[in-house]
């Protein structure tokens, strides 16, 4: 009903004076402005940019710490650091890693229990795979197997003052649907070497990574290696579903057996090697986005279809789905967001780096509040960056994906019931609470429309409703590891350490810089274990386009990128070895 404010009685405005007497003046008041957004916008921010001081301070955004060497050696070392290089050892570790992938150690989002679900019982013979095929470790190292399957190595170094390295993996792939077999080149757990890739599933996520930590470790032992800090590897079963059978064992016996924060440093899968703006970087994965799936169910009254209403679940299901999709996150760089400190490093070190990224930068760098926190208030760098595509766009962009729906049984029947879950990978800075209230109130939209009870995240299903709950699963954005480095301290820090080592073995044209995933690892259970964690596949073959096909049809990976993870692992255990943090 229209409100009646009154009687409204229009005020008899002035009759207006000649304009065409001021025109003249309005137009010069036009130009006068028009002069000045362009001075102001354009020209002066330009020549602020290529005239400014310089800022007091003038240490480097991004500092390269040098490449780092073990400085402790013997023969047998040097002798097997130079054999990890030799034909003889890349050919067996091909053999090695293909005989990992020949263990179909899938992992189903429906499997029941351990010890229940035969299902499970594959992660025997992986087991015995790996004890046979690493003898040095098995009999160097102590073995304890959590809730069965997980299974936990420690190596103990003569300085207990020391805290552990912990080096993690894997054991679980994402299974392979028999609709999909036919399609790949090579049968997917067939462990196929075609002179450049391994083939197969797992050989890119991630058994190539925990292969690659044994063939290190037990090349460490069969040179005589003796740790003076701890060693452990940690390694899952179930991370593709989630890791709540193994990681989430894994850890609180960790922290309970070494304290808060007891560990020094934490390496696992992750972000790998990149070519951009005309260089090569390493970008180690300090943070990763949280995560959080919300499940809407739309309760409608049923009865034969030939009768139907205007609108039923299904629809009402429908329309709520395309006004998710029509309000998606806008792109926004929080100030702890790793790809902010890669953006300052492209603009210190690549003379391909796009100008207007970094005009945008310099202008954000002068602005003491830094991220523009308010709904209403665009992040102009952050839109601008993401323009690079999706991939570089969701590192700083809360996603949203509409994953599965159901919804009626039967041709002549109305859906009493529709289901759909919305998947959301959640950006720095923002929170599952926000999230959910950003959905609970497009759900209230549609809910108002068709007359139905809203009941988000606190109540369960009714008739005639529209209820939204939240998985178990939800996950905060993860805390963000330490990056600092300074050349000229005497002391290294884990990420010092991590950065000497990678440019040890690609060398100083390759820069290092903080990276962020988009998915979750294994680490999301580990975060009160060590505060220094980095999700990196320090593996790099330049043949090899992306990450592999992961969680795909002809899933592979390089055999140079394999032999040099182990390379990597070999070079940073004896490097942590020598730091005296």
């Amino acid at each position: 009903m229209a409100k009646n404010w009154g009687k409204q009685t229009l005020a008899e405005l002035p009759r207006p004076r000649n304009v065409s007497t001021y025109r003249p003046s309005l137009r010069g008041v036009v130009f006068l402005l028009a002069i000045w957004y362009l001075l102001h916008n354009y020209f002066i921010d330009r020549a602020q940019l290529l005239f400014s001081k310089p800022p007091i301070n003038t240490e480097p955004r991004c500092p390269q710490v040098e490449p780092l060497h073990p400085s402790k050696s013997t023969q047998e070392l040097d002798s097997m650091e130079d054999y990890l290089q030799s034909d003889e050892f890349r050919n067996k570790s091909i053999e090695r890693l293909a005989g990992a992938v020949r263990v179909p150690t899938q992992s189903f989002d429906d499997l029941s229990d351990v010890g229940v679900d035969p299902r499970w019982d594959i992660f025997y013979s992986f087991a015995d795979y790996l004890s046979k095929t690493f003898p040095l470790v098995h009999n160097t190292l102590q073995l304890e197997k959590i809730n069965t399957h997980a299974l936990l190595y420690t190596w103990p170094g003569s300085d207990p003052s020391l805290k552990p390295t912990l080096l993690m993996a894997h054991q679980d792939v994402v299974p392979v649907p028999d609709s999909t077999v036919s399609q790949w080149t090579h049968p997917p757990f067939s462990g196929y070497y075609d002179g450049t890739f391994v083939w197969g599933r797992g050989a890119s996520d991630c058994k190539n990574q925990l292969i690659g930590i044994l063939e290190a470790v037990e090349a460490l032992i069969e040179a005589g290696f003796s740790p003076r800090r701890t060693l452990v590897l940690s390694f899952g079963f179930d991370e593709e579903i989630s890791g709540q059978e193994g990681a989430n064992h894994l850890a609180p016996f960790l922290q309970k057996r070494y304290g808060h924060n007891g560990v020094a440093v934490i390496v696992d899968e992750g972000a790998v090697n990149v070519e951009s703006w005309g260089m090569d970087w390493a970008i180690p994965g300090v943070a990763e986005k949280g995560a959080v799936d919300v499940d809407i169910v739309v309760r409608m009254p049923g009865g034969h279809s030939s009768i139907p209403p205007k609108h039923n679940g299904i629809g009402v299901a429908s329309e709520l789905i395309t006004l998710i999709e029509a309000n998606p996150y806008e792109p926004l760089l929080d100030e702890e967001n790793p790809y902010l400190e890669l953006l300052y490093c492209g603009a210190e070190h690549a003379a391909n780096f796009p100008s207007k990224l970094k005009h945008l930068l310099h202008k954000r760098s002068q602005q003491s509040s830094g991220t523009c926190k308010k709904s209403h208030c665009k992040d102009h760098l952050a839109v601008e960056a993401a323009k690079a595509g999706p991939e570089v766009k969701y590192l700083f962009t809360t996603s949203v994906a509409v994953d599965i729906i159901s919804g009626g049984i039967k041709t002549n029947a109305l859906p009493e019931r529709t289901h759909f879950t919305v998947n959301h990978r959640i950006n720095i800075g923002s929170s599952t609470k926000e999230i959910m209230s950003h959905i609970a109130s497009l759900a209230a939209q549609i809910a108002s429309r068709y007359n139905l009870t809203l009941t988000p995240f606190n109540g369960t299903e009714s008739p005639n409703s529209i209820t939204l709950s939240a998985r178990d699963t939800l996950l905060e954005p993860a805390p963000i590891t330490p990056t600092t480095t300074n050349r000229n301290a005497k002391k290294a820090s884990p990420f010092s350490v991590l950065s000497g080592t990678t440019r040890a073995l690609y060398g100083k044209e390759l820069l290092v810089a903080p990276g962020i995933m988009t998915g979750n690892t294994d680490t999301r259970y580990y975060w009160g274990v060590s505060e220094h964690i980095f999700r990196y596949g320090p593996g790099w073959d330049k043949q090899q386009k992306g990450l592999g096909n992961i969680h795909t049809v002809d899933e592979r990976v390089g055999v140079r990128a394999h032999v040099d993870t182990v390379r990597w692992m070999w070079g940073f255990v004896r490097n942590m070895d020598e730091a005296d943090f």
